[in-house]
């Protein structure tokens, strides 16, 4: 929990103000009933929890107006179509509408099993001290039979005007109404729902505007620049941080985040780092901050360009110190990932993670030898990769040059920080990386041992270490910071991460792998690949989770014997359709699954084409191999099978960027744009059109006789 969201342990009752952008759709102005749906079930889960939910709800006269205008249509004639509609009264479209978001409401809580009441006041209503008495009684007696009370501002009949903010000063819309009653009813938490994350030092879409977390009057009063108030109500985030302040300053705690994720509020009673805070004590926190998530992307594009500008030997030598460190530095190094790998355990962590997190006896050693290989590289920044005389005098060359800087954010293996920063010398990138927190200890000492063998000229900020994971919120939203993201976990990681982010992302969801075993297949040669495909490392994203086998294996007890060498092993077998009832193994729930553990399944196709539908249907892309003595069957599936790397005769466990002579990999890619496969220093390049002339310009193109001529890669 982020210690300055530690008031949520002592949260009992919260005030969810839910505004007009979240109530209804930017589209057409309708009710967004998957939103209110979304935040309905987050309050049954915080009523279950027991906590008491008071709701401020806008959208009655979007409501209305949508139901006025419905009205004003069927009424009308032909001719009066013609004339020009006067805007509605907003008035009416509230006394209109109403009933119908309330409507909505009471039928959204009954299918959770709850009770909503409505509660509409004016602010003349808190003038009178007996109106208030009697107000907290009422909203107590429905908190106490586990109602949920929805407030909502009278517009119908409200005696203010436009700009609303009167001269009592005691509410002028729903915001404040929400902030007023917080305070009122003596509430913990004040939650303001938005249509945006949180509270940004400028306009939302803008790319230099930041999220701030916390907000500090002293700073950020005169740092912030408003976007447009909101499209919908009268409010927006103005109004919403003039309410905040003002509940933040009496005591009360307030959040400022989005209504349109549909798990904002959980997550803020969970303590996560989500929205805006206010708080009272809000300055005293200010010195701890951090660097920030855009300052630390900035030094290490910075860092970049310096590392550029060295020579090949100069960069060269920076990995070769860097290979030198991390040996001398070997002892350390095992002490802290011992201390990590002893957490994980008692932590009950699964066995597969534990396995990936342990720096094995001699692991150092092999990550210092693949650094130094990685060193002897050709140069790879700077190299002409095509040239061509478009006209006499006018020479086109194409070069490599790095992208600028990549974020990788990664689980469990600490062995990836150290290969993911040796790519990133090399090919000239500055550098994020966010490990797992499984990984801490093993990822900080490895980064302070890699970013002390950085030279002076570089700058100890070309690798920045992301030790919070409420950073990568806001790492994610620089796509003029960072130009490349590169996922290596699970799943969900790499899924979550693709949709929070306008970074083109690199990396695999699965590793789904599979082994085709032929009937041609040399059966002393299959059980040899297939046993080390599972077993050489199970918890590795190119080993073998599917076995297939020819039909003819099960008639000529091929396929009893790889059943029972990997059973031998400790594999646990689950079977699809056609192999579970003949093997006698349990069904397994899906084809399409990663085990990263001594577990596969097996299933038995009609031939190698069954074997390729198979593998086009359920599986990744990642890596797939066959085993036969049928050359012409094994070209048939190198052909055919569309994934970034396809075998023949040989484990799924060769996909590796060291054993490719890649040095290392970054991870491994089955996007079809920019990299696949492994990627090295070379998935890590772009290019770069350099055009060299003499005085040559364009006028429309008289006078220039194009050539187009390609040209030797080296100079005469």
């Amino acid at each position: 929990m982020d210690p300055t969201r530690a008031f949520v342990k002592d949260v009992k009752r919260v005030i969810i103000k839910v505004g007009t952008a979240v109530v209804t759709r930017t589209t057409d102005g309708r009710l967004a009933l998957g939103r209110l749906g979304a935040l309905c079930e987050q309050v049954k889960e915080l009523n279950t929890r027991g906590f008491e939910v008071i709701l401020v709800t806008s959208g009655a006269v979007g409501v209305g107006r949508q139901r006025l205008r419905y009205r004003r249509l069927v009424n009308s004639s032909f001719a009066d179509l013609q004339k020009p509609q006067l805007e509605l009264d907003g008035k009416a479209c509230a006394a209109a509408g109403q009933s119908g978001l309330m409507a909505l409401y009471d039928v959204l809580f009954s299918q959770l099993d709850m009770t909503s009441s409505q509660l509409l006041v004016t602010d003349n209503d808190f003038k009178d001290s007996d109106f208030r008495k009697q107000l907290s009684e009422t909203v107590n007696s429905l908190l106490a039979l586990r109602v949920i009370p929805v407030f909502n501002e009278n517009d119908a009949i409200s005696t203010r005007r436009a700009p609303y903010e009167d001269s009592s000063g005691i509410f002028w819309d729903n915001d404040s109404l929400a902030a007023l009653l917080a305070i009122e009813l003596k509430a913990d938490l004040l939650v303001l729902l938005s249509d945006v994350e949180g509270l940004y030092s400028g306009p939302p879409g803008e790319p230099h505007s930041k999220l701030i977390h916390t907000y500090v009057k002293e700073r950020h009063q005169g740092e912030i620049t408003f976007g447009d108030k909101s499209r919908l109500g009268r409010g927006g985030m103005t109004a919403k941080v003039k309410s905040a302040v003002y509940a933040a300053s009496a005591g009360l705690p307030v959040v400022i985040t989005s209504g349109i994720a549909s798990d904002s509020v959980l997550k803020v009673l969970q303590g996560e780092r989500v929205g805006t805070l206010f708080h009272q004590d809000a300055k005293l926190w200010a010195p701890l901050k951090e660097v920030g998530a855009r300052e630390m992307a900035v030094a290490a594009r910075d860092c970049s360009r310096r590392l550029q500008s060295l020579s090949s030997e100069d960069r060269r030598k920076i990995l070769l110190d860097i290979a030198d460190a991390l040996e001398a530095n070997e002892d350390l190094i095992r002490v802290e990932n011992e201390a990590d790998v002893s957490s994980a355990q008692q932590s009950g962590y699964d066995k597969s993670l534990i396995s990936r997190l342990t720096l094995k006896p001699g692991k150092v050693s092999s990550l210092a030898k693949s650094i130094r290989v990685l060193a002897d590289m050709e140069e790879p920044i700077g190299r002409v990769l095509k040239r061509t005389e478009l006209a006499d005098g006018l020479i086109l060359e194409k070069t490599s040059c790095p992208l600028g800087v990549l974020l990788i954010v990664f689980e469990s293996r600490p062995d990836a920080l150290v290969q993911i920063a040796s790519l990133a010398i090399r090919s000239g990138n500055g550098l994020l990386l966010k490990g797992g927190k499984e990984a801490m200890r093993s990822n900080a000492i490895l980064h302070k041992v890699i970013s002390r063998a950085l030279p002076d000229s570089v700058g100890g900020k070309l690798i920045g270490l992301v030790t919070s994971r409420d950073e990568i919120p806001d790492l994610l939203k620089l796509d003029d910071v960072i130009d490349l993201v590169i996922p290596r976990g699970s799943n969900k990681l790499v899924s979550q991460i693709k949709e929070s982010t306008k970074i083109p992302v690199l990396g695999h969801a699965d590793g789904i792998c599979h082994v085709y075993v032929d009937k041609s297949a040399d059966m002393k040669m299959a059980k040899r690949i297939v046993l080390d495909a599972k077993i050489d490392y199970p918890a590795a994203c190119n080993a073998m989770e599917t076995l297939l086998v020819h039909e003819h294996l099960l008639e000529n007890g091929g396929l009893n014997d790889l059943v029972l060498e990997l059973k031998e092993e400790g594999v646990s077998l689950y079977g699809g359709p056609r192999s579970s009832a003949v093997l006698d193994i349990p069904a397994a729930q899906s084809f399409h699954h990663e085990y990263n553990s001594m577990a596969c399944t097996v299933e038995i196709v009609d031939d190698v084409r069954g074997a390729i539908d198979h593998i086009h249907h359920h599986g990744s892309s990642h890596t797939d191999c066959i085993i036969t003595e049928d050359h012409q069957v094994a070209e048939f599936f190198l052909r055919q099978v569309d994934s970034a790397a396809v075998f023949h005769n040989a484990s799924p466990r060769f996909c590796d960027g060291a054993r490719f002579g890649l040095g290392a990999e970054v991870g491994i890619s089955t996007s079809r744009i920019h990299a696949r496969g492994p990627v090295g220093v070379e998935g890590l390049l772009t290019a770069r059109w350099i055009l060299r002339g003499s005085g040559q310009v364009v006028d429309g193109d008289k006078g220039v006789v194009y050539t187009h001529k390609n040209l030797p890669l080296q100079q005469d």
